[in-house]
């Protein structure tokens, strides 16, 4: 029951985080692509790849924390059905390049930054277990002068 309680939370909150961003003006769209939802689709691929490599390697997470992570505020976060009405608003509008490069952006940045999300919970992972084990060090020094 505490799991559908956390992915509840998590889905309020992100789809309050999305309605926000959708109403910030970004920058006017570009070749008329909906910058704010392509915002959104790679910002959540970043944070979900992040937030689950941190959670299955070094962040220990109970399972229904994570998953109001991932499902609830990144599940309603992103968001692929807009992406898809958005490029069906643009194939009526006869914007047939500017549908293809939409998709397209999405899927390869999605993709990047999935796994800059990745690499970059990997390098935090290592740098809190270099900082970890000079603190050690720094320990273990002063024990031995103090023995």
């Amino acid at each position: 029951m505490r799991k559908y309680l956390y992915i509840g939370i998590g889905g309020f909150l992100g789809a309050i985080f999305r309605f926000s961003v959708k109403n910030v003006q970004l920058a006017d769209n570009i070749a008329n692509i909906p910058l704010s939802t392509l915002f959104v689709n790679i910002s959540g691929c970043f944070f979900l790849a992040f937030i689950l490599t941190a959670a299955f390697s070094f962040i220990k997470l109970d399972a229904d924390i994570r998953l109001g992570l991932s499902t609830g505020l990144l599940g309603a976060y992103t968001t692929f059905s807009t992406l898809c009405k958005e490029t069906v608003q643009l194939l009526e509008n006869g914007m047939y390049l500017a549908s293809f490069a939409y998709i397209s952006l999405t899927v390869l940045l999605g993709f990047a930054a999935a796994y800059a999300g990745f690499v970059t919970a990997r390098v935090l992972e290592d740098f809190l277990a270099r900082r970890h084990a000079a603190a050690f060090e720094i320990k273990d020094d002063a024990d031995e002068e103090a023995g």
